[in-house]
């Protein structure tokens, strides 16, 4: 058997993005809704990205930091905290954006809809046994 190459499959599923209007069409997130996160690395200054899910709420995105119910965080979400301009690529639009972690009065309300558009991520919670911090990308200016 062949070894898995993440940033190949990575790249194939961009180029899938691109070619359909921001839909991915094949593989295990066909059909989902996805965005492409560029951010800094916080330790390396680096550019890295992130493929996820996304719910939108007045204009901006929101993004689970589920790992998929991994018991810790995922790596860009520290990325966010020391960096959080960042750029979203979504359906054919590329925009610079912030990234702010919500704040325990938002939390709720904004995982409950996040939660009713993406069931699947409704078994997070118990799977992780931790809280999911909720993102909240404010696009600036589109490209």
């Amino acid at each position: 058997m062949p070894n898995w190459d993440p940033e190949a499959f990575e790249n194939n599923m961009i180029a899938d993005m691109r070619a359909h209007g921001g839909q991915v069409t094949q593989g295990p997130l066909a059909g989902h809704p996805l965005l492409v996160l560029t951010m800094t690395g916080a330790r390396s200054g680096q550019p890295r990205r992130a493929i996820l899910t996304y719910t939108r709420d007045n204009g901006d995105y929101i993004v689970a930091a589920s790992a998929g119910g991994s018991p810790k965080d995922p790596v860009w979400l520290n990325n966010l905290r020391a960096n959080p301009n960042v750029t979203i690529e979504a359906h054919t639009k590329t925009s610079s954006a912030t990234a702010r972690i919500v704040g325990d009065a938002e939390q709720g309300p904004l995982w409950a809809a996040h939660v009713a558009e993406l069931p699947h991520f409704a078994e997070y919670p118990k799977k992780a046994g931790r809280l999911i911090p909720i993102v909240r990308l404010t696009p600036q200016q589109s490209t």
